[in-house]
């Protein structure tokens, strides 16, 4: 059975339940993820080995989201861009080589090259979600609720709500370019090889990029805390 990629059977991307691969047979994956085999991993899976399937959702599934939603600041769409990645990965494993850069690279990759590809079709639509959307249902702290080390106060998480939605309008309008090197280096916390490898551009460039994003950015927040005021 194929993996589905509309209606209601848009399931392969979400990190628990059956219902994340394709009908395989069963089988078991051992070990730690941070020292999991990937290239065996990625053979399991092309034998049809549903156990190897969902480790690997299991642990890129939180990355692929978070790059997504950080893209397009809606979490319904961010969900809808989940599933078409892993949708694109079940079908493109067997062009995965460990030579060429590690399973995170090419996840990453794939992510990003999918959403140039949506960014270009829906160019006209700008996101205007919160950054702490689409964290809810996370067992991970929000960006937000990691810049503390202390509950905030009502006030204060007002405010900090505030800012977020600032940041996030402000990355939105940031060119496509310099904000997937900022995403990938701020927020993914790729190094620079990495976001070299899933660009396609040389270090040098990558580096210009992020430094040029991030002023961008801070013009543009700079910009709209003088109207606000």
């Amino acid at each position: 059975m194929r993996p589905q990629a509309s209606g209601t059977g848009r399931t392969i991307g979400r990190a628990a339940g059956p219902a994340v691969a394709p009908v395989f047979r069963q089988g078991r994956v051992e070990g730690n993820p941070l020292e999991t085999d990937w290239s065996q991993i990625v053979r399991l899976c092309m034998n049809g080995d549903s156990g190897a399937w969902a480790e690997l959702v299991r642990t890129h599934h939180r990355r692929v989201y978070g790059l997504c939603y950080r893209f397009t600041g809606n979490p319904a769409d961010a969900e809808d861009m989940t599933q078409d990645v892993f949708l694109k990965i079940y079908s493109n494993l067997a062009s995965f080589d460990l030579t060429r850069g590690s399973l995170q690279v090419w996840i990453t990759t794939m992510t990003r090259n999918l959403l140039v590809d949506n960014f270009r079709r829906t160019r006209n639509q700008r996101a205007t979600g919160s950054l702490d959307d689409g964290w809810e249902s996370s067992e991970e702290l929000s960006p937000i609720d990691r810049l503390t080390s202390r509950a905030p106060s009502p006030h204060e998480s007002a405010a900090q709500k505030e800012l977020a939605k600032m940041v996030q309008n402000a990355l939105a309008r940031v060119s496509v370019e310099l904000r997937e090197a900022v995403i990938l280096r701020d927020l993914q916390d790729l190094d620079y090889k990495e976001i070299a490898q899933v660009l396609g551009i040389p270090e040098g460039t990558v580096k210009s990029r992020i430094s040029r994003g991030r002023a961008e950015l801070a013009r543009l927040l700079e910009r709209n805390k003088r109207e606000v005021m």
